[in-house]
This record gives C-alpha cells, sequence and structure tokens, in this order.
C-alpha cells in the first residue's frame, strides 16, 4: 500500500524571542521540499478570541504548494466563545481562499490536548470540532472542492476513551458522514523516554490503539483513513543525529507496515527544519533540516522513504 507524505515547511513556533532562529527561506524551503517530494505541505491557521501573535504558521504557508503540492490547513480554535457563528465563517473562508490548492482541511488541533500547541483547553472546543466538520464537508461540497475534512488527536490513554465517545455522541451519524479522515499526532520517545528496542513495539501499539481504541469509540468504521498528522523526533545534547535518522527510518517503515490492515493512507514529519539549532531542548531541533538549511541525516533517509512508499497527491 502506498503512502501520502507530507511535512510542515518551517519550524517550532514559540512566544520566547530568545528562542527564535533565522527567519524563513522560501527559497531554501522551497528546493528542500522539491528534494524530498512531498506532496502534502501543512500549515496551520489561528482562530482566536484576540488576534493571534502568529496568525499562520509558517508565514503564508499556500506559498509552497506548488510544483504537484497541496496545502494540508490545520484550522486552529483557541476561543472561549459559545457562539461559533464566527468560527464556521473562517472555516468557510478557508475553503474558498484555498480552493483547488486545499488537499486537507482539519478542523482544530489536537481538541483532546490542553498543553502547548493544543486547542484543548476551550471549554467549547468539542462542539466547535464537531460543528465545523459538518459545516466544512457543506461548504466544499457547494463549492465542488476536491479536499478532504477531518480532525485528529495525541495519544489517548484514557480506557473509557471520553474524548472520542463523546464526539461520537455528540455528532451523531452526521459527523461520522462528514468525516474524511481522522489524524493522529505522536512523538515516542521526545516527551517520554522509549529504550531503543522498544521503540517497534511502542510505535505499533499506538498506531493499532488509535484505530481499535480512540476511533472505535466515536463509532468511526475501519474504512475511514487514518492519518499521521504529526511525527518526528528532535535532536540535542545526548541526542545524535544518527538517532534521529533511525528513528525516522523505523517509525515510517512500521507505518508503512501497518498502512494497509490499519487504513493509514498518509504520514506527515514535524518538521522541515529547526527551530533554532543553539537551543537544546529537542523540541526546538525536529527538524530534518538544521536551522542554516544544512542537511541532517534524517532528510536523506525521509527523502529514499518517499520514493520507496509515496503515491498520487490527493
Amino acid at each position: 500500500m502506498t503512502l501520502l507524505f507530507g511535512i510542515y515547511p518551517g519550524g517550532h513556533v514559540t512566544d520566547d524571542p530568545q528562542t527564535q532562529g533565522p527567519p524563513d527561506d522560501p527559497a531554501a524551503i522551497t528546493a528542500a521540499l522539491d528534494e524530498l517530494g512531498v506532496t502534502l505541505v501543512r500549515g496551520y491557521a489561528h482562530y482566536a478570541d484576540l488576534p493571534p501573535r502568529v496568525p499562520e504558521a509558517p508565514p503564508d504557508p499556500v506559498r509552497f504548494a506548488t510544483g504537484g503540492r497541496r496545502l494540508d490547513l490545520v484550522a486552529c480554535f483557541r476561543s472561549h466563545d459559545p457562539d461559533l457563528t464566527g468560527w464556521l465563517d473562517f472555516l468557510r473562508a478557508q475553503l474558498r481562499r484555498h480552493g483547488d490548492r486545499l488537499a486537507c482541511l482539519q478542523i482544530t488541533e489536537e481538541a483532546n490536548h490542553a498543553g502547548p500547541g493544543g486547542d484543548g483547553g476551550s471549554p467549547v472546543v468539542r462542539e466547535a470540532l464537531v460543528t465545523g466538520v459538518i459545516a466544512a464537508k457543506r461548504e466544499a461540497r457547494r463549492l465542488g472542492l476536491d479536499v478532504r475534512i477531518g480532525c485528529n488527536s495525541t495519544l489517548d490513554f484514557d480506557p473509557a476513551q471520553e474524548f472520542w465517545t463523546d464526539l461520537g455522541k455528540r455528532g451523531g451519524d452526521e459527523f461520522r458522514d462528514a468525516l474524511d479522515y481522522a489524524g493522529l499526532d505522536f512523538f515516542p520517545d521526545v516527551f517520554r523516554p522509549i529504550p531503543p528496542g522498544d521503540l517497534a513495539g511502542v510505535v505499533t501499539a499506538a498506531l493499532t490503539g488509535f484505530r481499535t481504541g480512540s476511533l472505535a469509540a466515536a463509532g468511526l468504521p475501519d474504512t475511514l483513513p487514518m492519518h499521521i498528522t504529526e511525527h518526528g523526533w528532535g535532536t540535542g545534547p545526548d541526542r545524535p543525529e544518527s538517532r534521529q535518522a533511525e528513528v525516522v527510518a523505523e517509525v515510517v517503515g512500521l507505518v508503512a507496515a501497518h498502512a494497509a490492515a490499519l487504513n493509514i493512507t498518509t504520514y506527515e514529519h514535524h518538521a522541515l527544519r529547526d527551530a533554532n539549532s543553539a537551543t537544546p531542548a529537542p523540541l526546538f531541533q525536529l527538524g530534518l533540516l538544521r536551522d542554516d538549511y544544512t542537511r541532517k541525516p534524517a532528510f536523506g533517509v525521509l527523502r529514499d522513504l518517499i520514493a520507496e512508499h509515496s503515491g498520487s497527491a490527493p
């Protein structure tokens, strides 16, 4: 089974100016995307109560949706307002703005996660997710767009799977019928250390558990495609670049091996380049490139895996 491959073409976004690395170099980014051979570029647009500091990450992500690449856009929800009229208008506007350049529109980002990077801190995020998926699907159909409407989460270790069970109850069949895919963000051996010999088992359990535990709890069928919407491994002190290459090879190999059984259709790496290669925290060194755009070993590894396993753009 072939996979679609994508990547977030920027670096880690932070509010701390001391951790910011060099600015984006669009020409260098485009050259790297061309060499990798990805068909999707992932970007983030933010809907918030107050104007967000970073309305889009990377800035103007659609500019990288060229040369056969299309945009996978995440509509992040950072609002506490129970009136979702503006949110639904925001989603419709994204569809009209990007049109045929848009391959996927993900409704909310990690709505089960209230920590950094997740939308789960909003008390109305689940309703925003369910109503957003339904409204976006209706608008895409009205516009005649070939765009997949989805949502995602981080790994959910709750035995009751309350988050996904609640989504299924809130949305019912209308939500399930409107959803084109469900995505998983996971970063094994980044936030919690994993012995190298245990990585394969942990990844296999994560992929299988997401399908048979989380998605099943929402009543989502096995025919619904799974996307790996974010995966990466940060380098840094005691985290060598050679190990990053090994992790990328092992995880992508496992995704490909389980793709047919679990209906995994897409893998997206996070991220193309380091946010700041001088900052020791691994979240700032998730890139396949250093912040000066020189290649780490993992860049060539992923390039070769894409050539081996890739399918056609959606």
